[in-house]
């Protein structure tokens, strides 16, 4: 059953009468004819009793009749509120972002986004970057804010929001504090903790030393760096963290091999049609990249 067959057998209805209706749909009376008799080939039955001139609608057109009406209002507001979409910013928004991401570079933007848009319920999932691009790939979020992967996967778009120098450091107890100038063989005799062995930093990491033909001593990990700094801040190893985590219980290690930098900004599925939600919150990452 299509809407146009549907809406021609209410107004047949109303009307009483095919050339009536014809005229109020703006349609000749044969086009009318052929969308009641279409419908009428789908159910398989007559909906008029059609007697000389007088039309009337028998037992099968009087139950169809209310179901008709239910069935045009369900697609009249289902036609609103698609439109509504061009402007309206409301319902759930799913994201996923890293714990450092979260705590150290979106508070300010998740507060005036909930201010400007109320209306918005925003889900957010805390978990490695990693793990993001994989909820990603299975839809379960809209977009990711996260650390960017160097070999970007063609089915994802990715922005770049924020570069996230990062410093070796460790403690100022620690042998390597004492050093004026630390070289990666040094750093090599050391233990080191760092975020996991699948993690984007790590990779980083882990090439600079591959460089030098050199092995990491990382018999700990953790993918939290607020863990990370703590175990790094009583002595226990050496570590490579952004910039903005080094704090007076911790030294910079001055080091002559080339400091990485992290590349933080958003990922979105080239394949999926984003919410009015999702574009509102990617304005402000937007703005706070320009």
């Amino acid at each position: 059953m299509d809407i146009p067959s549907l809406t021609a057998f209410l107004t047949v209805a109303e009307c009483k009468s095919f050339s009536q209706a014809a005229e109020k749909l703006h349609l000749t009376q044969p086009a009318v004819s052929k969308r009641i008799a279409s419908l009428e080939s789908q159910l398989g039955t007559q909906l008029f009793d059609r007697m000389g001139r007088q039309i009337n609608l028998n037992e099968a057109g009087r139950i169809l009749m209310p179901k008709a009406r239910q069935m045009l209002d369900l697609m009249k507001d289902s036609r609103q509120e698609i439109s509504n979409l061009k402007t309206q910013v409301k319902g759930t928004l799913a994201i996923a972002t890293s714990h450092h991401i979260g705590l150290r570079r979106l508070p300010d933007i998740l507060r005036e986004y909930s201010r400007r848009y109320p209306d918005v319920k925003l889900d957010i999932r805390f978990v490695d970057s990693e793990v993001a691009y994989e909820m990603l790939s299975r839809g379960e979020i809209e977009f990711g804010i996260v650390t960017l992967s160097p070999d970007n996967p063609d089915r994802f778009e990715s922005r770049l929001v924020w570069n996230d120098p990062l410093i070796f450091m460790a403690a100022r107890d620690h042998p390597l504090s004492s050093l004026k100038k630390v070289t990666t063989q040094q750093l090599s005799e050391y233990q080191a903790i760092l975020p996991s062995s699948n993690t984007f930093t790590h990779r980083l990491v882990r090439t600079l030393f591959e460089e030098e033909d050199l092995s990491l001593q990382t018999t700990m990990s953790s993918n939290y760096l607020e863990t990370i700094r703590m175990l790094a801040s009583i002595g226990l190893a050496w570590t490579i963290l952004p910039a903005s985590m080094l704090d007076d219980d911790l030294i910079a290690l001055n080091t002559q091999c080339h400091t990485p930098s992290r590349k933080l900004g958003y990922i979105i599925h080239k394949e999926r049609t984003l919410s009015n939600a999702a574009n509102a919150f990617l304005d402000l990452l937007n703005q706070e990249s320009s």
